[in-house]
């Protein structure tokens, strides 16, 4: 599963003269490398000691896609086919049974609650082990239906620099998503080049077992946390434990995570990343089914935030295929 994306990319955009070659020469690259420069320019009025230096990344939508669903989605709903022969009940409940008959909108009907309850059936009383053992399966095996790309080759070319030129100014870079914290912490490192310990998500409760010898941790049926909108500040606080001064997002899920991040003192930075490429991605903000944005668009720019357009600020969207 691993790619060759981010680790490698740190130590090639140290050496050259441009650290986002994907990105187009807009007043939006202009004012990312001039925020960089501003911070960790010993004297500049804007200094930022790198201690403080941190920036946060929502996942679906920010760092990969998330049409035509968030693709943790994509892996519960392969779960619950693959478990079903053990759950025959599911035939004639929902929304497990319009997932086996391929119902997929009509599954989701419920929500959150939906999404919630087929969650807690396919990922409760696995051990941490088994359950990152079927997501690392999975990665490796699923395919998105549209582009027929492995999921991890449908992250942001942009974003994989913007990490790593961050990460080469001594910028700490976290995930802070309303996706599963577990799910993202099996391929977060190998893609992104962020640790386990700076992935920041929603989660069950977990509780210690010891079973056959041997000490584990294992997942329970009961909601612990949900990180999104005003869940993703608090979030921080609790993981982290510094307010950021670098956030960036896609979707009204996000709003409270840069409107925290941006009212703080000294340079602050927010960036929203704007579906506007139905020919490269998709196209998408007000209407849509998830990542929905609305009030960024109508409130971002007069709080001085950035409004990336996928279309016109980068010149390319994906990876190259390995």
């Amino acid at each position: 599963m691993k790619l060759l994306f981010p680790l490698a990319l740190a130590s090639v955009l140290s050496a050259v003269a441009d650290p986002l070659p994907s990105w187009q020469e807009t007043e939006t690259k202009k004012a990312i490398v001039s925020f960089v420069e501003n911070v960790t320019t010993p004297g500049s009025a804007d200094y930022v000691d790198p201690a403080a230096r941190i920036a946060t990344f929502d996942n679906d939508g920010c760092l990969w896609s998330e049409q035509p669903i968030y693709f943790q989605a994509f892996y519960i709903f392969d779960r619950i086919k693959e478990l079903a022969p053990r759950h025959p009940e599911w035939k004639e409940e929902e929304p497990f049974a319009s997932v086996l008959k391929g119902e997929v909108e009509k599954a989701l009907e419920g929500g959150e609650e939906a999404l919630l309850k087929m969650a807690m059936a396919t990922h409760a009383g696995l051990t941490d082990e088994e359950f990152r053992a079927t997501v690392g399966k999975w990665l490796a095996t699923a395919r998105h239906p549209k582009t027929k790309r492995p999921y991890t080759e449908m992250v942001f070319q942009p974003m994989l620099e913007l990490l790593a030129y961050l990460r080469a100014n001594e910028f700490k870079t976290f995930i802070v998503s309303g996706g599963g914290i577990d799910f993202l912490r099996v391929f977060a490192e190998d893609v992104y080049g962020i640790p386990p310990q700076q992935v920041v998500g929603s989660s069950i409760k977990a509780g210690y077992e010891v079973r056959d010898g041997k000490p584990v941790i294992v997942k329970l049926p009961e909601l612990d946390f949900i990180d999104d909108k005003e869940g993703k500040p608090v979030g921080i606080h609790q993981h982290i434990g510094r307010r950021p001064i670098f956030a960036a997002g896609n979707s009204d899920g996000d709003f409270q995570m840069l409107e925290w991040t941006t009212s703080g003192e000294g340079a602050r930075f927010g960036l929203l990343v704007h579906h506007t490429d139905a020919e490269r991605e998709w196209a998408y903000d007000r209407e849509s089914h998830v990542g929905r944005l609305d009030r960024g668009l109508k409130e971002g720019p007069d709080r001085g935030w950035t409004i990336v357009s996928m279309k016109d600020d980068w010149n390319r969207v994906y990876p190259a295929a390995p």
